[in-house]
């Protein structure tokens, strides 16, 4: 009894909550100001079409460098707390159909994560979708051959160069420009093409290839690689 009344008091609340944003809803007309400011800037100062890009890779570029910090700490802690149990994995050997796939699909995928950090400034994706795609490639690999082993000192090269390069970036566009991770530190090209929007691509490039380690560098910790 007293269970099905604290659901029901549960359920009171959250329509209580959710209720103003239904009936109170608005179409908004016209953008606020400062939405405005950042598809105008987007465009203007930038020359990036993607407006999502310009606010994470620039406008709110510290945001983005705590996030990859935030994943660099959760790789290190996953590699802490199963250091001490790979002795104790067992290995299963993978299906013949998923070896054959995965020698057509991993270099596919790989080269499909490349395009989508290579163009987050021009379509829909980015930095952590690009290196999301590329860990997703490096999974497939894992879980097709248990026998593959990964070369560790390439991936903490990887990593660090990223992370080191990102932050280099984002200082140099304090010193030649106007902020942190600044694009105008490189000539903004025209708009629309692929060497375009200034330092853009090659922030979001680095940010792939540093998500894209980090994530391989989890996995191949939990499927017990030494």
């Amino acid at each position: 009894m007293i269970r099905n009344m604290a659901v029901l008091l549960a359920v009171i609340g959250l329509v209580a909550m959710f209720l103003p944003m239904v009936t109170d809803f608005q179409e908004r007309e016209n953008l606020n100001e400062l939405a405005a400011d950042y598809v105008e800037g987007s465009i203007n100062d930038l020359n990036t079409p993607n407006v999502v890009t310009s606010v994470i890779v620039t406008y709110r570029g510290l945001d983005t460098l705590g996030e990859v910090t935030v994943l660099f700490l959760a790789t290190v802690g996953v590699g802490l707390l199963l250091k001490g149990r790979k002795e104790d994995m067992i290995r299963i050997s993978s299906s013949e159909l998923l070896g054959t796939t995965s020698s057509v699909l991993v270099a596919m995928i790989m080269i499909l994560g490349i395009y989508i950090f290579t163009h987050g400034h021009l379509t829909p994706g980015g930095g952590f979708q690009g290196g999301v795609v590329i860990a997703s490639g490096f999974l497939l690999m894992l879980l097709s051959n248990v026998n593959v082993k990964m070369n560790h000192s390439i991936m903490h090269f990887v990593e660090s160069f990223s992370g080191v390069a990102y932050v280099g970036i984002g200082v140099a566009g304090l010193v030649l420009a106007i902020g942190f991770l600044n694009p105008g530190i490189l000539p903004l090209g025209r708009f629309g093409e692929l060497f375009s929007a200034g330092a853009i691509p090659v922030i979001y490039s680095l940010i792939g290839l540093k998500v894209g380690s980090e994530l391989t560098s989890i996995l191949v910790t939990m499927g017990g690689e030494k």
